[in-house]
């Protein structure tokens, strides 16, 4: 993905899948809990939900053992060195960014996100028999400029050209939802729901509109940006909506809250909502 220099590539959209559905290099991979595809996904496509692997600790030795898994994964997807691989869900939701992100971040050449999911496919009809593929010995070369740890972080707080974005909900970030030992959010941090990169067709903002919205919210196209969430998954979304809008250097933090907020030596704010400003009627002067 962020290999490919032309971001707008990220994506495809129904009518270049029904063009390339016969491409023999072509891996479509749903996202979607089993049961979703079970009931019925793209005939050819593999499963992968990513949710049920979680990775919350960023030390060295943790994210040794993080590449490993992928590895191991996109071998038993069968990812060859020539597919193009194209992840879905519903909608261009986390699950599908979640796992492109991982690809990328191996440093696969060719990796793509049906946007809008099967909600804008409207298109092949969904079967639900699996189509039998071979296992590969899937070796990746990292992409260590595509994600951040702890420590990357620590390093680089209140820095210029470094800017972190926390894209959980309003309540995690005011500390109303507590997932971790401790509420708050990462010093310093620019806040925006993960959500209003996509539109109410479940599809990602045109590219324009997603750089004036994060323009608005001060991320600067020339620093770093460092989205977290809770677990690295609405992150990797807000990776990807980075990079179409044209940041070119975003680097997704995998342990996200779920590590920081749960770790007593790190620092931490903690935002609170400002109050609404009274509106003075003649009753109440």
């Amino acid at each position: 993905m962020a290999s490919n220099d032309n971001a707008a590539e990220f994506l495809v959209d129904a009518r270049w899948l029904a063009d390339h559905r016969s491409d023999p290099n072509l891996i479509l991979v749903d996202t979607r809990p089993p049961a979703d595809y079970w009931a019925g996904h793209f005939e050819g496509a593999r499963h992968f939900d990513p949710f049920p692997f979680h990775h919350s600790d960023t030390s060295e030795g943790s994210l040794r053992e993080f590449r490993g898994q992928l590895e191991w994964i996109f071998s038993a997807l069968g990812v060859t060195p020539a597919a193009t691989v194209v992840f879905y869900e519903n909608d261009s939701g986390m699950r599908a960014t979640r796992a492109a992100w991982a690809l990328d971040y191996m440093g696969h050449p060719s990796v793509r996100i049906l946007d809008g999911g099967l909600k804008c496919a409207n298109g092949p009809a969904l079967v639900t028999n699996a189509t039998p593929y071979a296992p590969v010995d899937f070796k990746g070369t990292v992409r260590e400029d595509l994600i951040a740890g702890r420590g990357y972080i620590v390093e680089r707080l209140g820095t210029a050209g470094v800017q972190i974005f926390d894209v959980r909900s309003d309540e995690e970030y005011f500390g109303e939802r507590v997932r971790a030992k401790h509420a708050g959010a990462v010093p310093g941090a620019i806040h925006r729901d993960w959500t209003h990169s996509v539109g109410p067709d479940g599809r990602f903002k045109p590219a324009a509109q997603l750089r004036q919205e994060f323009a608005a919210l001060g991320l600067d196209p020339q620093s770093e940006i460092i989205p977290y969430c809770q677990g690295g998954y609405r992150s990797a979304n807000a990776y990807v909506a980075l990079r179409l809008a044209g940041y070119p250097r975003v680097r997704n933090y995998l342990g996200s809250w779920g590590e920081w907020g749960n770790r007593d030596e790190l620092p931490m704010e903690h935002p609170r909502r400002k109050q609404p400003v009274a509106t003075q009627t003649e009753g109440s002067r």
